[in-house]
């Protein structure tokens, strides 16, 4: 398949987000030149006007103008470019963006993920047929519509953490526990049989407000534990009941053991 040096415009209002695909790119498709960062949907418009891009990556949720909007007045203006979202919509949204873009990415972004996401725009993109349709957005809009009418809580996915002198981006759902250290929360996940520590600088009290309750548990002032992570519940010999968690021992606190009291 021959690359034909394709353009690209990233939109994102977090300026990691946009460095953390604008690297990935360069390494799964190093022939796209990326021509604009953006920080809204309205600076994404005006490098689109500017640059006349084939690829498109639009974050659903931006300031001014938002991910949808952006893509509307797109289609309206009559662009050939494929659009891909980069949302953190749960699965459960998905179908909406599958049926309606030319593809969409996950927040965090998996370069499996990105990958395959490449494959597929080149594929269009080089293809000698009639140019693929575009994104109907007035259908995306209105399923995403639908969606929030539901009322249904967002929570965190994914979280910036760093790691000595580096930012990490981190999949919720892959973190064990979290525990508060002085100012900063300690997050740790497992890769392997190995437990990787991150720092996150928030409260342990703001973080539990953005976390799912039926995923994440509080069981002392300090600890906050993923249920699914828990290989079980116990009590020590002076009474106190811990949580395992890999090759950890979690203390519960005595207001928190509630939660537990039907799993004896």
């Amino acid at each position: 398949m021959v690359d034909k040096g394709y353009r690209a415009v990233i939109a994102d209002d977090e300026p990691l987000l946009r460095h953390h695909l604008n690297k990935l790119l360069a390494d799964a498709w190093p022939e796209l030149e990326i021509v604009g960062l953006a920080k809204n949907g309205q600076e994404a418009l005006e490098l689109i006007e500017q640059h006349q891009p084939e690829v498109i990556f639009l974050d659903i949720k931006m300031p001014q103008l938002d991910g949808m909007s952006a893509a509307k007045a797109i289609a309206q203006s009559g662009s050939e470019a494929q659009v891909v979202f980069v949302t953190a919509y749960d699965e459960f949204a998905l179908q909406a963006f599958e049926a309606n873009a030319a593809d969409y990415l996950l927040k965090p972004l998996s370069e499996q993920r990105l990958d395959q996401c490449v494959d597929k725009l080149k594929r269009r993109l080089n293809s000698q047929q009639a140019p693929a349709s575009q994104p109907d957005v007035s259908a995306l809009i209105n399923q995403i519509q639908q969606l929030g009418s539901q009322n249904t809580p967002s929570y965190l996915s994914w979280l910036r953490a760093s790691k000595g002198d580096d930012i990490h981006l981190i999949a919720v759902s892959d973190v064990l526990y979290f525990k508060a250290e002085d100012k900063y929360v300690s997050v740790f996940t497992k890769s392997g049989n190995k437990t990787t520590e991150y720092l996150l600088r928030t409260s342990l009290k703001e973080l539990i407000q953005q976390l799912d309750p039926n995923q994440f548990w509080q069981i002392h002032r300090s600890t906050i534990v993923n249920v699914s992570a828990i290989e079980k519940v116990k009590k020590v010999i002076t009474g106190k009941m811990v949580v395992i968690v890999g090759n950890e021992k979690l203390p519960v606190s005595r207001a928190m053991q509630s939660q537990f009291t039907n799993l004896w």
